[in-house]
């Protein structure tokens, strides 16, 4: 095989390697960091032994990851405040996603062993074999199916079970931001469920929430001394989709940030904020 044809391949592969990375990591970065260390080991490798290229990639891909998520265990226990994975800010149609994650459910995966999370990941979301997983996973097929089925088990809970269409989403998300901008708490207890859930997450970077706040009247207290201290910085910039919830980018003076909502039967029952700058690096205004 010609090194154009290897350069091919793995560039046909390439899109959903960064995916399963960031599904598995949280982290673009890390997530290009380990599809760039995959390609070197393309390039290094003996073809001729490789009967099945995407298969060979995706173990690779996967096995690079679970090293990376056994330290980063290690790093979220020091990390200051709330931890939400970095924004996956996604312009097309939910219905076309090539998976069908959500940031809730990444927060669910959070709670999983890494070999748990990689199996869901690989068989439900990716569509790989059991025998393909085990060979990711260094696993038998049964015990890569033991791990999926006790992943599916916690991740089910999380499932969302509502889809709010592009223009209520977009409408509700502005309607929600200009009552935190303006402090109306009328419109705000009418949009939060009353078990309204935020999480913040500054990464001890600028000042933030060090908890996760629960309930819709400590969440009304919040959000309408927010705006009494810095409504009039507060700017809507645009609507998103991140992670398949509706959401939207916003500024608070000179700091950009996001803010994702996940909804059920028209309310609002999560919220998600991140602010760490080293997150938002990605953003792209249109």
């Amino acid at each position: 095989m010609s090194p154009d044809v290897y350069l091919q391949i793995f560039e046909t592969r390439r899109p959903q390697l960064l995916r399963l990375a960031y599904r598995m990591l949280g982290s673009h970065a890390e997530a290009e960091d380990v599809v760039q260390e995959a390609w070197i080991r393309w390039q290094a490798a003996d073809q001729a032994q490789i009967a099945i290229p995407a298969a060979w990639l995706n173990r690779v891909v996967s096995r690079l990851c679970l090293d990376l998520m056994r330290s980063a265990r290690h790093r979220r226990e020091s990390y200051i405040g709330p931890w939400l994975p970095e924004p996956l800010i996604e312009e097309e149609d939910a219905d076309h996603r090539p998976d069908n994650l959500t940031l809730s459910l990444m927060m669910a995966l959070e709670r999983l062993s890494p070999l748990e999370r990689a199996a869901f990941l690989l068989h439900d979301v990716f569509g790989q074999s059991f025998d393909e997983v085990a060979l990711a996973l260094d696993r038998s097929p049964s015990a890569a199916r033991q791990l999926a089925v006790r992943a599916r088990a916690h991740v089910h809970i999380d499932r969302p079970r509502y889809k709010v269409e592009r223009e209520a989403a977009e409408g509700l998300t502005r309607a929600f931001f200009e009552a935190c901008k303006t402090g109306d708490a009328a419109v705000l207890s009418g949009l939060l469920a009353e078990d309204a859930v935020l999480h913040s997450d500054g990464g001890g970077k600028v000042y933030n929430l060090l908890n996760v706040i629960v309930g819709a009247q400590k969440l009304l207290r919040m959000f309408t001394s927010l705006s009494r201290k810095r409504g009039d910085e507060m700017e809507f910039v645009q609507f998103t989709l991140i992670d398949a919830l509706p959401g939207y980018v916003w500024r608070m003076g000179d700091q950009i940030q996001t803010t994702a909502l996940e909804v059920e039967d028209g309310r609002i029952t999560r919220v998600y904020t991140t602010r760490n700058p080293d997150k938002l690096t990605r953003i792209r205004l249109n």
